[in-house]
């Protein structure tokens, strides 16, 4: 590629500059490779026209990579000579054209010729210069390498670096040439190390642009370029019983020249190192005691070496070698605390602890030892292999604990703690909060109340609600620090903070350290959504017009934060429309108003933190028809009103008692108690009638006799006896007519409007005599009438009767009964006055009467309205 490149270049130049025979101009300076311009200054070059170029001054124009240059940069020399003056940059890498045309019409050739810039930059002095000689095995390498600084400014231009070394005793002289733009190091090979001489070595840099020198480095002894290898083998060891030193042991790695050691050490995973002196670790020595270690702690050792009086250059570190001091017993004492959770007549204290911060070995056991009740009851056990420890204590119990942790050196100092009687708790903190800063969270509160109790230090403790163990995390506070920071916490779980004011103070000579009253928060590193949305239920008592909703606090290990409220969504059933109301994340039901009735209705509920929602499940229900109460009270309105019917049915039967009676059970003529058998004209009338029972009534159908006739020669008429509408039944009516065939009203066919059809057959009954009576007496006969006359009105309408002061009896059958005559008379009598004499019927019981009455006398029952049809 560099050969065309170069080739192309040639042929470029050689069109130009070269050209043809026919070019007329040339240009100083002038070369057929690159001429190396600085960046940053000007160039001058001055274009020259040839003798019979028949070209002027006037018709030359300069070019840089085929770009006409302004003319307010030449200057004109002579009527043949033009210069340009132009500011070199870094860019400024091509062409510089100088041509001689004629800008009119004009059939005259145009000349060119060109010469080829190269911008760049001179090169710069190397500055500290360094060599060295590695050691390879147990001799040292004939390669010297050397390294230097310059300022890192690329000079654009191929640049070459040599570096010089020479022997100062025999003049010898050795040399490398590194041909890199910015090389910085450079080796060169004595061929063999020159041990006791002096050595002068340089670097030459040089490019088109210049060269330049560093400054020679001289040396005494060519020892001084040694840079040795680090110790060798080295080991560090612990000793027993001996826990706060270590042994270090190593080898030399040269016998060429003397060394001298440096130690540094330090605890695993630090990175502060301690350093010994080389001073303690010179000459022949190879081994080196540290002292004032911590014990039972793992230490870093390292080494590295450098020759005497440091004439050289310091070796590499050593490997790392690691080791553990030997154990010792506990300085320090456990870190105790407790968990104290009421039951239901006990306290669960469950005793917590960490390793004491200066173990100085592995703890393998704790002493445990509660004194409860001023040493009355004590209990001492050891806890292997654990870090807890449970127990019961009475709330009116006291308890003193102390705890011993026990390594293969020793036990620890005591760690003790007091837990009093329930109602004695010494005062707490005041206004605790907290802020997530960097996702670490700050805690801060308020000092305690004024206590005569002397205040040590805070405890601050936090617990995983979300785990099932509540294994709490604990840090101390000095006492006059009121906030702290803690941290190891996961993102979108809920912890409890809590802040224990420590007391300690001595009773009866027994130092007692004493937790206060703790102040409690709920605390996140990170809120999110919730997982999943409160599911709702809806009271089983649910109204015409309200629902009441009800649902659960959402799960600790869903809820990812702090709840801030909760959104009730609701719609009917028949609508798209979502109605909202907005709750407090304390409330846990809700009752829905304005609500429609018997309407299906979905529901779902949404709660929401500072992060986000989460909808909770669709949940549908219905309506009541009735609200509260109007079941009952239809009830109530339709058994009243049932009551009330009932009551004024049952008072209508009272009061109308006699009218149902006559509609449901309607009177029967009784035989026993009639009057007819009284009207048979052949039945012999006596003084002195015996009351006795008709046994047989007989009754002749085809009699014609008058009903009235006969009564008159036998038997007396009760008054209001055929009243009754039942007495006109098929027996016949009492009429008192004259004529058993014929009717009153047989020739007032107008006044009726009845025809001869329309005839009833009225019958008589003749009594055919009483029990005891001789039989000599004519039986009974009946006889029928074929009488038009419809039944009395007296008997139709027997309340007209009773109204007028008759007796309301039933019309039946009786036995025959004495006829009273002064009464019959006396009404007989008083209808004398008339055209037609009627004789009221009494069913009342009368004497007998001793004399027949006038045959000749006519009685008939008035008759109202005319007659009707039988």
């Amino acid at each position: 590629m560099d050969t065309l490149h170069h080739f192309f270049l040639l042929l470029m130049f050689m069109h130009y500059a070269v050209g043809s025979n026919s070019t007329c101009v040339k240009i100083l300076p002038d070369s057929i490779s690159k001429i190396p311009v600085e960046v940053g200054k000007n160039f001058t070059a001055t274009c020259h026209l040839l003798e019979g170029s028949g070209y002027t001054s006037d018709d030359i124009e300069w070019l840089l990579k085929n770009i006409s240059i302004a003319k307010q940069y030449y200057h004109k020399i002579n009527e043949t000579s033009v210069s340009v003056t132009v500011n070199v940059s870094s860019n400024m890498n091509g062409w510089l054209v100088c041509q001689a045309s004629r800008k009119s019409l004009s059939f005259k050739k145009r000349c060119t010729y060109g010469i080829l810039l190269d911008a760049g930059y001179p090169p710069l002095k190397p500055e500290n210069l360094t060599c060295i000689a590695m050691q390879e095995g147990k001799d040292i390498s004939s390669d010297l390498k050397c390294s230097w600084e310059f300022e890192s400014r690329d000079p654009l231009l191929d640049t070459t670096y040599t570096l010089y070394a020479t022997i100062c005793l025999d003049n010898s002289k050795y040399y490398d040439i590194c041909n890199q733009r910015l090389a910085k190091t450079c080796t060169v090979n004595l061929s063999t190390f020159p041990f006791a001489m002096d050595v002068k070595v340089w670097v030459e840099v040089k490019n088109l642009l210049g060269s330049v020198r560093s400054d020679e480095l001289l040396c005494n002894d060519a020892l001084n370029f040694v840079k040795p290898n680090p110790p060798l083998d080295v080991r560090v060891l612990s000793e027993v019983n001996f826990s706060t030193t270590l042994v270090v042991t190593w080898k030399h790695p040269t016998d060429i020249f003397k060394l001298s050691y440096v130690i540094r050490y330090c605890q695993v995973d630090s990175d502060v190192w301690t350093e010994v002196p080389e001073s303690f670790t010179q000459a022949r020595t190879e081994s080196f005691r540290l002292q004032s270690l911590e014990p039972y702690t793992e230490y870093v050792v390292q080494m590295r070496c450098i020759r005497e009086h440091r004439q050289s250059y310091w070796s590499d570190w050593s490997a790392n070698a690691t080791v553990r001091t030997a154990e010792a017993a506990p300085k320090s004492t456990p870190d105790l605390w407790r968990v104290i959770q009421p039951t239901s007549d006990n306290r669960k204290v469950t005793l917590v602890w960490k390793p004491p911060v200066k173990a100085n070995g592995e703890i393998f056991k704790y002493h445990l030892r509660i004194i409860q009740d001023d040493r009355n009851n004590t209990t001492e056990t050891d806890v292997i292999y654990q870090n807890y420890y449970s127990t019961m204590l009475p709330p009116g119990k006291v308890a003193n604990i102390e705890l011993t942790a026990v390594n293969s050196a020793g036990g620890s100092p005591k760690a003790t703690l007091f837990i009093p009687r329930s109602h004695q708790e010494l005062p707490g903190v005041r206004n605790v909060s907290w802020s997530v800063r960097d996702k670490e969270l700050q805690v801060e509160w308020s000092g305690v109340s004024p206590s005569s109790v002397p205040l040590t230090e805070y405890l601050v403790e936090w617990v995983n609600v979300q785990q099932r163990d509540l294994k709490p995390h604990w840090q101390r506070v000095p006492h006059n620090v009121n906030t702290t920071t803690l941290t190891g916490f996961e993102k979108l779980e809920r912890y409890n903070i809590s802040v224990y004011p420590i007391y300690k103070h001595h009773v009866h000579g027994v130092l007692h350290i004493q937790a206060g009253s703790p102040v409690t928060r709920a605390a996140y590193i990170q809120q999110g959504s919730p997982l999943e949305g409160p599911i709702v239920t809806v009271d089983n008592k649910s109204k015409k017009n309200s629902v009441e909703l009800t649902w659960e606090e959402i799960p600790l290990d869903s809820r990812c934060g702090f709840i801030t409220k909760y959104t009730i969504f609701y719609m009917a059933g028949n609508t798209e429309h979502w109605q909202s109301v907005t709750v407090n994340a304390d409330v846990r039901s809700h009752v829905l108003t304005e609500l429609a009735s018997e309407t299906d209705y979905v529901v779902r509920i949404m709660a929401s933190t500072v992060a986000g929602s989460k909808n909770g499940s669709d949940f549908h229900f219905k309506t009541m028809k009735y609200g509260d109460g109007e079941v009952e009270v239809i009830v109530v309105v339709v058994c009243l009103s049932f009551l009330f019917l009932t009551v004024f049915i049952i008072m209508f039967c009272l009061r109308k008692r006699e009218v149902i009676k006559q509609l449901l059970w309607p009177q029967v003529p009784d035989p026993s108690d009639s009057s007819i058998a009284h009207w048979s004209p052949d039945f012999p009338v006596k003084a002195n009638m015996p009351k006795e029972d008709v046994s047989v009534v007989e009754v002749d159908m085809f009699d014609g006799k008058s009903l009235c006739e006969e009564d008159k020669a036998v038997l007396p008429l009760k008054k209001d006896k055929y009243l009754s509408e039942e007495h006109s039944s098929g027996i016949g009516g009492s009429s008192c007519m004259s004529s058993p065939r014929h009717s009153v009203s047989d020739s007032d066919e107008s006044d009726s409007g009845q025809t001869t059809a329309s005839t009833v057959q009225y019958s008589s009954v003749v009594a055919s005599g009483y029990k005891g009576q001789t039989p000599n007496h004519q039986p009974p006969v009946f006889a029928r009438s074929e009488s038009t006359q419809p039944l009395l009105d007296c008997e139709e309408h027997p309340d007209l009767l009773n109204e007028s002061g008759g007796h309301s009896r039933n019309s039946y059958f009786r036995r025959g009964r004495e006829l009273e005559p002064g009464v019959l008379t006396q009404e007989c009598d008083e209808l004398n006055g008339s055209s037609l004499t009627f004789c009221p019927v009494q069913e009342e019981e009368m004497s007998p009467v001793v004399e027949d009455p006038p045959a000749s006398t006519v009685c008939y029952m008035p008759q109202q309205n005319g007659y009707r049809p039988q």
